[in-house]
Formats: structure tokens, sequence, C-alpha cells
């Protein structure tokens, strides 16, 4: 079976992590095509041997995107076309069905109450997304909660399947010459106590919130490394300025390597306003680290001691980020039910069977295309 997957861009984020570990663990044959921003993950999944076309939109609006994707898809003869990312679901959907092909798919990756993908959900935002989804057959919601903000928003029940986001568990084990690499690379000492948060720097993270709590924690012995980047940048570095903690806090930038960088922190926290499925909290939890989070959809229902859910609030968080100070670094020790539950491999598994399933009742009599 041929699969074309669509996304908007490959700059480092969960849906465009998702899709790469994706890749690797498909049964299917895989193209890549970006709206615009091929971004580092682009280099990555070439290298993996998937090829990565990049169609160059440069604005929101740019309608004549839609007969150049059409065409491409068209020419790629696919059996299914997946769509990831708001701009590249409202494109991608009607292009595959002029084009002809016999199943269209969606993820929704990032949906909240009141944004889809920091995009507010103005009623024209929503009016484009019913309308594109007549063109599909299927969306793939990552949580539960993703599913019900979905069949609010007016997106039929029927069509909507739950299948999470995936981890590669055995990628994001605890390396001990990884944290001492990555250590080094931002000049930490082996017994400095490190903070840590990992994924683009946007006002919903609410990284500045984590400033603020650690801010009177911080000092010689206790740091706060943040990796990721994004357009909240210049603001964060100002807050650290103005808490007087700028020494304190160290901004890594786009890391390719997140094992690593989960390797060399002590304690993960999430202060995100809103969440629809929560992955980085569990890549941290796969790394066997402590966990405080203000919200993760994945953890609903789940009992661990390995994460604790904080209120969102600067000093609730504060306090809980005292705690693990004084209890010191904890032993890396992963909670094993996690592999069980969101491992990356039956993930890539209930999207293959979802493919195939929706083919078969597409059209009874229509054989994937082989490749020539």
């Amino acid at each position: 079976m041929k699969v074309l997957h669509v996304i908007t861009g490959l700059d480092a984020g969960g849906a465009e992590t998702q899709l790469a570990m994706l890749l690797r663990h498909t049964r299917h044959a895989c193209d890549v095509v970006t709206l615009y921003n091929p971004g580092p993950l682009a280099e990555q999944i070439r290298a993996d041997g998937t090829t990565v076309r990049d169609i160059g939109m440069r604005r929101n609006t740019q309608v004549s995107a839609l007969p150049k994707l059409r065409s491409l898809i068209a020419a790629g003869r696919y059996d299914v076309v997946h769509a990831h990312l708001y701009r590249s679901q409202v494109y991608a959907r009607p292009a595959a069905r002029l084009a002809r092909t016999p199943v269209v798919v969606t993820t929704e990756h990032s949906i909240g109450e009141t944004h889809i993908e920091r995009r507010r959900m103005t009623t024209g935002v929503r009016v484009l997304y019913l309308a594109s989804d007549l063109f599909s057959d299927g969306t793939i919601a990552v949580s539960d909660v993703v599913r019900d903000r979905l069949v609010r928003w007016g997106v039929p029940a029927r069509k909507i399947t739950v299948i999470p986001n995936g981890l590669d568990t055995a990628a994001l084990a605890f390396d001990p010459a990884a944290r001492e690499r990555a250590r080094a690379q931002f000049g930490i000492p082996p017994q400095v106590y490190v903070i840590g948060t990992l994924g683009r720097l946007d006002v919903n993270k609410r990284v500045d919130l984590t400033i603020e709590a650690v801010a009177p924690l911080l000092g010689e012995g206790c740091v706060f490394l943040v990796v990721g980047r994004g357009d909240q940048l210049p603001a964060l570095e100002a807050t650290a300025e103005r808490l007087g903690v700028a020494g304190h806090v160290i901004f890594a930038g786009f890391q390719a390597d997140t094992a690593a960088m989960l390797s060399a922190f002590d304690l993960y926290v999430a202060a995100s306003a809103q969440e629809t499925f929560g992955l980085a909290v569990l890549e941290a939890m796969a790394s066997g680290l402590p966990v405080l989070y203000t919200t993760c959809p994945a953890l609903n229902g789940v009992a661990t001691g390995q994460a604790r859910q904080v209120a969102g609030t600067a000093p609730a968080l504060r306090a809980a980020i005292s705690d693990a100070l004084r209890a010191g670094p904890r032993p890396r020790q992963p909670d094993t039910a996690l592999s069980q539950r969101y491992g990356i491999s039956s993930t890539a598994r209930r999207v293959d069977d979802l493919y195939e399933r929706l083919l078969a009742q597409r059209s009874g009599n229509h054989a994937p295309r082989t490749l020539t």
C-alpha cells in the first residue's frame, strides 16, 4: 500500500515527531509532503529513507497550493493520503479527493478548548475545518479528550477512531553517558540538580510560569534547562532577566537528541494550560524521570507514582518542586506500564489497520497499488 503523509511543516514538535516515529514502524510504503518549512525533522526522515518534498507555501491563503498538491498526489497514485495539522488538513483533504485517492485520513493532534494548534477557534476556522472534513474518510484522535472536542466541534463521531500517540520507550531510556555529554554541552556540573522542560516555546506551554515558580529555588546547585525553540523565547529570556535568574536558566534551543536531554534532567516540569495528549510528559516518564504536570490527558485514569499533577499556579508548582529538590535525584526507573499502553509499534499497527479497513470499506474491489 502507498501512503502519502501531508503535514504543515517539520519543525520540532509533538505532531512532527510522531510522524517521524510512525514512518519508522509502519508496514506500508510512505512519502511525505510539507506545505512549507521542512525544518530539522525533514533531514532525519530523509536519512531514514523516506522521500520528503516541500511545496513552498508562503501564506495561509495561497489557493494555488491546492492544484499543485492535487497534481503531486495524482502523480504518486497513492492508496491513502494522511493529513496532519490544521493547514494541511484544509488543503490536503480536498486535494486528495480531487486526485481520486481512495482513502483520506486525518490525525487531529492538537485541538484545545479555545485553540487549535495555537490558532483561535473562530467561526471561520471551524467552517474551513468542517468543510474539508467532508472529503475525509476518517479522523484519528490521539486521546478521548480530542475525540470529545472534535464531536462538540461538529465532526461526526462515526468517523473518529482513538489511537494514542506512541512512545519509542527503548530509545528514550536513561543513558548515563548521554547525561554526562549533555550536561557538559551546557557547562552543568555533575552535582547540580537540573529542572527541565522540553518542547515548542509557545504561550500554551507556560514556561514563563515555571520560571516564576522555580526562580527562588535556583542557584549554584540548581538550574532550569529549557530545551526547544519558538516565538516565546525573547519573552522568556526577559522573564528570567526580570526575576534575576538569567544566569541559572539555560535556553538550549532545538536539540535533536531528546533522550540525551531527558537524561540530563533530574526533574521534569510541564505547566501547559491545555494539552490534547501530553506526549512530552510520557517521554520524560519513559526516561525514568519524576514528573510534575498541570494537565496530561494521556495519564487520565492511569495510576502511577512517577508523575504528580499540580495546580497551574506558581505557588503550587514551587511547593511541589521544593519537595522534589529536598528528595534529591531519584533512581531512573520508568513505569513499565507506559510501554505496554503507549508503545509506538502498537500505535503504528493500529494506524496501518485503519488504512486497510477504510480502503476495504471505500472500495471492495480495489486492490492496493503496487510499487514499480
